[in-house]
């Protein structure tokens, strides 16, 4: 006897709103259109709002952003209905991407309405023009919420409410198999997508006020997951995996591009210090990210390298007195290091989890109060207590002082410029060794003691010794990082290496920045660390406000994207489900075969 079973295919669903398609759509051309030409339209009649919103048939300041949100989401638009030279934009599907961008648009111009009426002091200051731009982004935002999903719904288990419909509609289908194309195409478009990543992060950078930079923040906040929606990024994606070191080459020469893009040297400052905080964070990433070892005090190892540098450099107020080049300076800083990573993990090393974190976090404490305490009175005069180690010299090398001004290429380098520069090279040398470190034996080790130390230690693996050589490692990597941190900065003070500190880097943003950008990765700390340390250096209005907003942006993130910005396949096969049931829900046909 013989049964069949009946398959059920997953059923069709509507929008987040329950709307007919075609008058969805409809919506959606027409809202996204009405807010184009609503950025020609003054939005108010006073210059004092910073971008000149005033002028008709030329958009400036927020309206540009706006005029990109509505431009993309109309692009994603005609890709859905299979417009020639545009089927590109959405492998994956239009409508989770176009309801996105449309959400995004909205809220850029909301914002930039809101702003006029909170900077200038009420609703009077809001011409028709911005009435006409936020009505029109609204009837977008509708037509877009009702759109079909990309995604066909289980009909089993349909969503139980409008969050989770929208949740649903919001999913991101699989991008496909990558066509096939040249070589050089590939090459290609991986230069281009660089070269557009250096373009929006040299614009954040380069912002003038913080309204503008607000609304930048908030359309990009949209834009990425849209692409993800559409499948760009995950093509984007495979495009990488087969072009590794055509990537790692596109992302370096894009770094080194940036200086020469700035025009004044306080944003090439910004530059030069994300490098430092990203690099320590990707030294951090080693014991975290690959080791599985929770290290509140990561920046005392920073805290090293600076202070040997600055003792040995021939600073004025050295209690060494002598002058070591800076390779040498940053060798010893490095060593340094490395040596107090192994005194402190060695016997600390043997604990686990919570018990591990609470003696790092102890031992970060135990510096910053063990270097202000040698002050000479407290204890011997090395560190000069409190007021640290001032004017440290600038760095040079083979004749070429960096705190100079230089021409290269036509172009005007200042101080930090050079200082980018020389960052970028250690930068290099850090993700290489991170790269080889990971993709060896002892990578994979660290990686089966991060899963599971039991069942490593039972396969044989020595944990205690690989967990101290993550430990030393990640040690070394942060040296490198503090040798270079205290000449861009002058001076080291104890105050530098506080576990919480008002500007990054310090152990807990450090710490973040690995969970934020994507644990086990490479690019996930580089970015990460860029985003905490850019937000709050552009944002300076609201620094008292700094880690009440920074507590409600990791708390979103542990709940919509807990494996972080840039996650390895593991982490997304751990935290989302993955479509494959553990159990058969239903008769496999096993019992057909069996004659039953």
């Amino acid at each position: 006897m013989t049964t069949t079973t009946k398959t059920t295919a997953p059923a069709p669903t509507g929008g987040t709103l329950p709307l007919p398609p075609g008058i969805a759509r409809l919506l959606a051309f027409g809202g996204a259109a009405g807010t184009l030409l609503s950025t020609f339209l003054s939005w108010t009649y006073t210059e004092e709002f910073p971008g000149n919103l005033t002028v008709y048939g030329y958009p400036g300041g927020l309206q540009l952003l706006t005029l990109t949100g509505a431009l993309l989401t109309l692009a994603f638009l005609l890709s859905g209905q299979g417009l020639r030279g545009l089927r590109w934009l959405t492998p994956g599907g239009p409508n989770s991407a176009v309801r996105l961008l449309a959400l995004g648009t909205l809220g850029v111009t909301g914002y930039t309405i809101g702003a006029i009426i909170k900077n200038l002091g009420g609703l009077i200051n809001v011409d028709p023009g911005g009435y006409i731009a936020v009505t029109m982004a609204l009837i977008g935002a509708v037509g877009a919420l009702g759109l079909p999903s990309d995604v066909p719904q289980d009909a089993d288990h349909p969503p139980a409410n409008p969050w989770e419909q929208l949740v649903h509609s919001l999913k991101a289908p699989a991008p496909g198999r990558l066509k096939d194309h040249p070589g050089w195409v590939e090459i290609l478009i991986i230069s281009t997508a660089f070269a557009l990543g250096l373009y929006l992060f040299t614009f954040g950078i380069d912002t003038d006020y913080p309204e503008l930079f607000v609304g930048f923040m908030v359309l990009v906040a949209f834009l990425f997951p849209a692409l993800g929606r559409a499948g760009l990024t995950g093509q984007l994606g495979q495009l990488t995996a087969k072009h590794r070191n055509v990537t790692v080459t596109a992302a370096f020469v894009a770094a080194f591009v940036f200086p020469f893009t700035q025009s004044n040297d306080a944003y090439a400052t910004i530059g030069t210090n994300i490098l430092i905080f990203a690099t320590v964070a990707l030294g951090l990433n080693v014991v975290v990210g690959l080791a599985g070892l929770l290290d509140l005090g990561y920046v005392a190892f920073l805290g090293v390298g600076a202070y040997t540098a600055a003792l040995v450099s021939g600073a004025p107020t050295s209690s060494i007195g002598v002058t070591f080049p800076f390779w040498a300076a940053v060798l010893t800083g490095a060593v340094a290091s490395l040596i107090f990573g192994v005194l402190i993990g060695a016997p600390t090393l043997r604990l686990r989890g919570d018990y591990l974190a609470i003696v790092t976090l102890g031992f970060g404490e135990i510096f910053r109060i063990g270097v202000q305490n040698l002050d000479g009175t407290s204890g011997p005069d090395i560190t000069n207590g409190p007021n640290g180690i001032p004017n440290i010299p600038e760095v040079e090398i083979l004749g070429f002082n960096l705190g100079e001004e230089h021409t290269i290429l036509g172009f005007e380098l200042g101080r930090f410029s050079n200082y980018f520069l020389l960052m970028l090279v250690c930068t290099i040398i850090v993700v290489t060794i991170f790269r080889r470190a990971d993709q060896s034996r002892i990578g994979r080790a660290w990686v089966a003691i991060r899963e599971d130390e039991t069942a490593a230690r039972a396969m044989g693996i020595n944990a205690f010794r690989l967990k101290l050589l993550a430990f030393a490692l990640g040690a070394t990597l942060a040296g490198v990082a503090g040798t270079v941190q205290a000449h861009v900065q002058y001076t080291v003070t104890p105050e530098q290496y506080q576990f919480v500190e008002a500007v990054p880097p310090n152990s807990a943003f450090l710490l973040a920045a690995v969970i934020l950008g994507g644990m086990g990765t490479v690019s996930g700390p580089l970015i990460g660390a860029a985003l905490l340390y850019l937000i709050p250096a552009k944002l300076q209005f609201v620094q008292e406000y700094q880690l009440l907003l920074f507590g409600l942006a990791l708390v979103l993130l542990m709940r919509f994207r807990p494996e972080g910005l840039i996650a390895d396949r593991r982490k997304q096969l751990e935290f989302h489900d993955t479509g494959q049931l553990d159990v058969p829900k239903e008769d496999t046909g096993l019992n057909d075969k069996v004659g039953v």
